[in-house]
């Protein structure tokens, strides 16, 4: 009996593997056979086959006689379909996955044949032809096409379609057969009734059942999948279209599948019950939903399952999971559907666990659901750690030099919540300026919009302190005046005008003030009175550049510098061979070099200790002046150029076939271009001459005057179409109020949406205003 039994089993494994067929996929191992039946297997590890043509083969192999019958019944079920049901036929190269015996890529023409249940491929397009292989197409399927970049490499179109097992690689000559077999196959993916997982029905279960408490813990009860696991996860919990990963961030971050995405969240979620430090693998499970859009609604059904009925309710093992799905609120949201779900779990959750730390967190994420509106990076450090502690997160505001204040937020809190919390603490609600926050690192300022997150910008600050190896300047966030929208009168509130103050001296030490020497060493007085008052020697002076800008006065003395007398290259080159005299001269130039430097060293050090000298004599004769008549003197030098007021910016102007660096100057009254140095403006614009502005790239700006446009390229695109968008509104105002009719010039085209990434080392400052 028992060899009688073996040898049933034998040939029904020999019959199911002549006819088994596991939901589509073809027999591997004797599509290896046939290919090596066809002997044009003539190419080395390092090349293609593309272009090779395949010759037909209609004989098998050798088969025992008993099994002729199942052959036979092969070859007629495999027999290209009828023709009503064909969408669309024809010759495509196939790309084979490499294996033991083909470690090398080995691409095929094969006769493909689409079908409204599969994509189907043969040897040949004969009645008989042998069916190698073929993928059952369901709505979890998916198609990616050719961004081109495939063609330029080999000149051949490429489609790739997903399967659940394998995918195909296919390639074809013409570009109108690459679009036409996509569009074909996407929409018999599209007809597809949708795929649903055990999870998903059993969601939709209690979403309908939501009145019924007996049914709803009927089915948690019955369907532990809905419920805390320690084991692992073999299989998502939603379902996933296949091979549909984010190609943009495959190659850079290292995702594979959706699947296998799933997959790994839901082994970090094992492991980070036990993490001793759970901060850096909460920032990474987060940033890997926040990179794929697709997996959050997967990561919060895995949440989910794991708060409900954990082992140890309460332990620091299920708060992990809570204090998760804290951030993860916080984060981003799931769809719909999902939603609903969550906020059933959250409420169940409240209930059955009152005055514990659970409700805590959940009553955080009922409010947290309600605000959240999408997160551009993953909480910090800083307030992973707050919200641990379940403590309010306060943020350090600097303004005005050294001054400081701490303002409480939450993790929805906008820059524009602040801006109105420090104007009404500052006293500055009633000012006609407008007020912002501004990202500084290092030497630049960079505009902080009023819808932006402060929670991200103290997120980019904790990476961009990470990032740098060697210790440097703190990033800090600074209110400051934006908008000056009245330059004809000196703020009466002090704070105010302390602002305006601070922002017109780093507009000075920066080098964006056209003045002469005197000037600018009286400035540097005025400073000196503001910050100690009367003069003394009891105390430290300053290095000279917080006080005067330094740049000048290098850019004075390098072009005062007289060279040395030039060699007579030619007198000497008749005189030795040409190799060895332009190694002479080469030595001579570098000797001429050194010795201009260390001339340049030697009279910037003397210039230095004169211009200390010359301003300590200014301060002295500032006896007895305030700190506010110091100020108020500072900026009425200020005046006396006519870019006081206006945001400047480093652009390129284009002045016929060439271009230029310019000065853009964006103030009250107009909008005026400046000769870099110069105490005039090459063009000037009045808002009511503009008949629009607009954005029209990432680096160019384009402002139409009396039909004329005027071209700018600049980095900071983005910030100088807000900066004149605020001012022309402000002047349509001030006109309205005066009786006149204004024309406002229109803002046209849609302003860029560009990302604030990183810092940007273009300078923009406003001279006695911003």
């Amino acid at each position: 009996m028992p060899l009688r039994g073996l040898c049933w089993l034998l040939c029904c494994r020999q019959g199911f593997r002549l006819l088994g067929r596991d939901y589509g996929e073809a027999d591997k191992a004797e599509e290896l056979v046939e290919l090596q039946r066809e002997q044009v297997r003539t190419v080395s590890s390092d090349q293609s086959l593309i272009g090779v043509e395949v010759p037909e083969v209609h004989h098998r192999p050798e088969a025992p006689e008993e099994m002729r019958s199942l052959i036979i019944q092969e070859v007629k079920r495999e027999t290209i379909v009828v023709e009503g049901n064909i969408i669309i036929q024809g010759w495509l190269f196939l790309e084979l996955p490499t294996n033991m015996k083909m470690p090398w890529p080995s691409i095929w023409k094969r006769w493909f044949v689409l079908t409204q249940d599969s994509l189907d491929y043969y040897t040949s397009s004969a009645i008989n032809a042998k069916r190698l292989g073929s993928m059952v197409l369901t709505s979890l399927c998916s198609i990616q096409g050719d961004d081109g970049s495939c063609f330029r490499g080999t000149g051949y179109w490429n489609l790739t379609v997903y399967g659940r097992k394998h995918h195909y690689q296919l390639y074809t000559k013409r570009l109108s057969e690459c679009i036409q077999w996509t569009r074909a196959i996407q929409s018999v993916i599209d007809r597809k009734a949708p795929v649903e997982t055990p999870t998903l029905l059993l969601i939709k279960d209690i979403e309908e059942n939501l009145s019924n408490a007996e049914t709803v813990e009927h089915i948690y009860k019955w369907n532990p999948i809905l419920q805390h696991s320690q084991k692992p996860l073999y299989a998502p919990l939603l379902p996933f279209p296949y091979g549909a990963v984010s190609h943009c961030f495959k190659s850079t971050k290292g995702y594979t599948t959706l699947q296998d995405e799933a997959l790994k969240v839901f082994n970090s979620l094992q492991q980070l019950e036990t993490e001793r430090d759970p901060i850096p693998l909460i920032q990474g499970i987060l940033q890997t939903g926040l990179d794929l859009e697709s997996l959050r609604d997967e990561m919060y059904c895995q949440l989910i399952k794991q708060t409900k009925n954990p082992p140890r309710v309460g332990d620091i093992s299920d708060l992990r999971n809570w204090q998760l799905l804290t951030c993860m609120s916080i984060t981003f949201l799931p769809s719909s559907t999902v939603l609903n779900y969550l906020r059933f779990h959250i409420q169940r959750s409240r209930q059955q666990f009152p005055g514990t730390e659970i409700e805590w967190y959940a009553e955080f994420i009922t409010r947290s659901l309600t605000k959240t509106k999408g997160r551009l990076c993953v909480p910090s450090s800083q307030e992973i750690g707050l919200l641990m502690q379940q403590q309010q997160m306060k943020c350090t505001v600097h303004y005005a030099g050294s001054r400081f204040c701490k303002v409480t937020i939450n993790s929805h809190t906008t820059a524009g919540e602040v801006v109105k919390t420090l104007l009404v603490r500052l006293n500055l609600q009633n000012s006609r300026n407008r007020f912002a926050l501004f990202e500084r690192n290092v030497s630049d300022d960079q505009f902080v919009d009023d819808d932006t997150i402060v929670a991200d910008i103290i997120t980019r600050f904790e990476k961009f302190s990470a990032s740098v190896a060697e210790p440097a300047p703190q990033c800090r966030l600074c209110f400051k005046l934006y908008c000056f929208l009245d330059p004809d009168h000196s703020p009466q509130n002090n704070v105010e005008l302390s602002l305006l103050f601070e922002q017109a001296h780093e507009m000075v030490m920066k080098g964006w003030l056209p003045a002469p020497e005197e000037t600018l060493h009286t400035l540097a007085a005025l400073r000196l009175q503001f910050i100690f008052q009367d003069f003394t020697t009891h105390v430290p002076l300053p290095k000279l550049q917080e006080l005067f800008p330094v740049c000048a006065l290098h850019t004075r003395l390098k072009q005062s510098v007289k060279l040395l007398p030039s060699t007579n290259k030619k007198g000497r080159s008749h005189l030795l061979p040409g190799t060895l005299a332009r190694s002479l001269w080469g030595n001579t130039c570098h000797k001429q070099r050194l010795e201009e430097e260390q001339l340049l060293k030697v009279q910037l050090k003397e210039e230095t200790a004169a211009s200390m000298s010359t301003i300590t004599e200014q301060w002295k004769r500032l006896q007895g002046m305030s700190q506010v008549e110091a100020m108020t003197t500072y900026l009425n030098v200020l005046k006396e150029w006519g870019g006081y007021g206006a945001t400047l910016f480093e652009v390129q102007s284009s002045a016929g076939s060439t271009a230029e660096t310019r000065w853009l100057a964006i103030g009250a009254r107009a909008v005026s271009l400046y000769k870099q140095g110069d105490t005039e403006s090459v063009e000037s614009f009045d808002y009511q001459q503009i008949s629009s502005f607009e954005a029209t790239d990432k680096k160019t700006f384009k402002i139409t005057v009396n039909k004329r446009d005027v071209l700018l390229k600049s980095c900071k695109v983005q910030e100088i179409a807000q900066l004149m968008k605020v001012y022309s509104t402000n002047h349509v105002r001030t006109r309205t109020r005066a009786g006149g009719h204004p024309t406002k010039p229109k803002a046209t085209g849609v302003l860029l949406n560009i990302p604030q990434q990183g810092f940007s080392t273009e300078q923009s400052f406003t001279l006695g205003g911003m």
